[in-house]
């Protein structure tokens, strides 16, 4: 599909927000707070007003145990779920780990954030929407099969890549993940697996220590993992180019009939957790880019991970939203 296609598309991009995500809670104090949805849901609201019905917002289901058993393990699931009914029993916080927090809310929560992407993923398949973006929380990329960590308790693009092919909608799957960290959870769900193909652009060396390029899959995955490690201070010019690349390589492997985005804007400039240069301008070329390099009829979602600047998120996640439906920065 080329960009001037696109463009033409009258089909709408859908905005996706669960009503349970902005109430997991993380505390204030902690760097995902509850505050970075209101501010991107601000910013959001005040440019789909410019938008026409180019993007609107969509209702977002929730998902199923068995959606998220085809990634977690049942102890997994347990933990968390139990974590989020201690905390609303004791009207506390419960800490998996030093930075992944639990409050009442929290399951519902990471239900909800997955469920919005199956939402998402269902009608983009179906040609209801033309494209889409989740405002996912907690984020997910992070979370391994059988461990929260790094903020993320469910892995929300896992899932959903799993749901398109349970339900014979995708065979083969392309994420790609531009955060600022690497995505070890979505690595190593797919790290064996010769249908999702998962591309990492990310800041090296950072947390979580994963993402060398040495890492490139094993088994039936052997080459289906593609890690692109770019020192702090990349500028935006070279990052776009080694994306271009890299997301050449990937579809040449992988022949994606759908590719899902793990959208980090803690890449930008400026991010208290990140050291990368990248604007909202250059987030939109990104998304672009992918346009430009798939087939027609491949479907997109993209979703939340990181982004720790609140007012900067918002503004990102505009710029993504534009360019997921084909129109330009003012």
């Amino acid at each position: 599909m080329r960009w001037s296609d696109q463009v033409a598309d009258p089909t709408p991009v859908g905005f996706l927000l669960h009503p349970e995500s902005p109430l997991h809670d993380t505390g204030w104090g902690h760097p995902e707070h509850q505050g970075r949805l209101r501010s991107l849901a601000s910013a959001v609201g005040r440019d789909l007003l410019a938008l026409h019905e180019k993007v609107i917002q969509v209702e977002a289901g929730e998902a199923t145990e068995e959606d998220l058993g085809r990634v977690h393990t049942s102890a997994h699931l347990s933990l968390v779920r139990e974590a989020a009914e201690r905390a609303e029993r004791e009207s506390t916080l419960v800490r998996l780990d030093p930075d992944t927090v639990v409050s009442p809310a929290s399951w519902r929560a990471a239900l909800g954030s997955s469920g919005a992407l199956i939402s998402a993923a269902q009608a983009v398949s179906d040609g209801t929407l033309k494209s889409a973006f989740v405002a996912a929380r907690p984020p997910g990329h992070h979370a391994t099969p059988d461990r929260a960590m790094g903020f993320c308790l469910v892995n929300h693009v896992a899932v959903a890549a799993r749901w398109l092919q349970a339900t014979g909608r995708a065979e083969r799957v392309l994420i790609v993940d531009w955060d600022v960290h690497h995505g070890n959870g979505t690595q190593d769900v797919f790290y064996a697996d010769g249908t999702v193909f998962y591309l990492s652009l990310h800041q090296w060396p950072h947390y979580p220590g994963s993402g060398t390029a040495d890492e490139t899959g094993e088994g039936d995955g052997e080459g289906w993992t593609l890690n692109v490690p770019l020192p702090m201070n990349t500028t935006a010019y070279d990052y776009r180019r080694h994306f271009s690349d890299a997301l050449s390589k990937a579809l040449e492997v992988c022949g994606p009939e759908f590719v899902l985005i793990s959208a980090g804007f803690d890449v930008m400039a400026g991010d208290p957790l990140g050291g990368m240069l990248l604007e909202p301008e250059d987030l939109h070329a990104l998304t672009r880019e992918i346009f430009n390099q798939i087939e027609e009829g491949v479907g997109v979602v993209a979703t939340l991970e990181g982004g720790y600047d609140p007012g900067r998120t918002g503004l990102g996640v505009a710029a993504v939203l534009r360019a997921l439906a084909g129109i330009d920065l003012e």
